[in-house]
């Protein structure tokens, strides 16, 4: 696989990245291969991930070293380019990243010789009644302890505008779009919309919608439900609301969700994958659905996404389960599969394992 030039974004904060940024580099030196720092925390303004990208001179790889953090900074890089991203894990309850950081070698190595697979994961975007602004004291009182900020979504000139569908943003999201309180003492009161019709007006700290890769991330711990990365779909989840029905809404890929605020609600504020983007006002209204663009996140032996998560939230089994026996594996064993098993995903057997670190 040809790789001409890697981005490479590192989490300054751990002492360790600036290892694994010293051994991505001398790789990169190696193969004579471009590789550019994406120094996305510096100081002074943020730039677009256009911008970011054309600075960094159009990478086709994105390595990110740090946690799950990390990796969406260098997600929303790749996206804008089209370009893989390949995660280091520094982190401490990583769900996206996939390689040990002493392990970066062997990755690249595996880049370069096509020993890898690249999977496809959902993004989501945004139409808005206006465009997204943060008024100037809202920027400055969340900087405290903070890098800078974001700028304003652009506006996707490509695509067709009206009063009906409001205004194309060009965003993406891996994790989740969330519209949340500004005030501690007032929750926001918004009308929620599947497909074009109301669901409910909610009156709540916040709502979200996740896609199936965030739906382990701030949707979760809201209560909303694991969904597998390889699903399509729209997880929709409100945060401590003041209604009965407080549960998730799972919607499927073409069913676009829109949030509107009620006249009489406070202000809200918009993050996209954990970075405020926007306040809206009264009579705003956000649309999210799933982005015509892909991730292509780079995996280099099949995902154990359900060990990950009982290793990740610390899951153990029931006493009276345990009284019962010991568990044995059911599936993978051995042996090859029967025919009538052949088409589903089974992971290796831990002795098949066509990849280590």
């Amino acid at each position: 696989m040809t790789v001409n030039r890697v981005g490479l974004v590192v989490h300054g904060g751990r002492g360790e990245a600036g290892a694994a940024a010293t051994a991505v580099h001398e790789w990169c030196a190696e193969h004579a291969v471009g590789c550019t720092d994406i120094d996305v925390w510096q100081e002074g303004s943020r730039h677009s991930a256009r911008e970011e990208v054309d600075a960094a001179g159009d990478p086709d790889l994105i390595v990110t070293l740090g946690g799950d953090g990390t990796f969406l900074r260098g997600a929303r890089l790749a996206a804008e380019n089209d370009a893989m991203v390949l995660g280091v894990d520094l982190g401490r309850v990583g769900f996206l990243t996939e390689v040990p950081a002493q392990a970066v070698r062997a990755a690249l190595d595996a880049v370069l010789e096509e020993r890898i697979t690249v999977e496809s994961r959902m993004l989501l975007t945004m139409r808005a009644s206006c465009r997204l602004e943060v008024p100037a004291q809202v920027e400055t009182l969340l900087r405290y302890g903070r890098g800078p900020m974001l700028p304003p979504p652009r506006v996707r000139v490509e695509c067709e505008t009206g009063s009906d569908w409001g205004v194309a943003l060009n965003v993406t999201a891996l994790n989740d779009v969330v519209l949340e309180k500004l005030a501690r003492d007032r929750q926001v009161s918004v009308g929620v919309y599947l497909a074009g019709r109301l669901l409910a007006s909610y009156s709540a700290d916040a709502l979200l919608v996740a896609t199936p890769t965030g739906s382990t991330a701030y949707s979760f711990a809201a209560g909303g439900p694991v969904v597998s990365p390889r699903t399509e779909g729209l997880v929709f989840t409100p945060v401590a609301p003041h209604m009965v029905f407080n549960r998730s809404v799972v919607a499927a890929p073409d069913e676009p969700i829109a949030f509107r605020v009620l006249e009489r609600s406070g202000q809200a504020a918009v993050s996209i994958d954990g970075q405020l983007r926007g306040v809206l006002s009264p009579g705003d209204w956000i649309g999210v659905y799933a982005a015509p663009r892909r991730l292509k996140a780079v995996r280099l032996g099949p995902m154990d996404f359900y060990g990950r998560l009982r290793e990740r939230m610390n899951l153990t089994d029931a006493p009276a389960a345990l009284a019962d026996g010991t568990a044995a594996p059911l599936w993978p064993v051995t042996t090859p599969p029967p025919g009538d098993l052949a088409h589903l995903a089974l992971p290796p057997s831990p002795e098949d394992a066509s990849w280590r670190p």
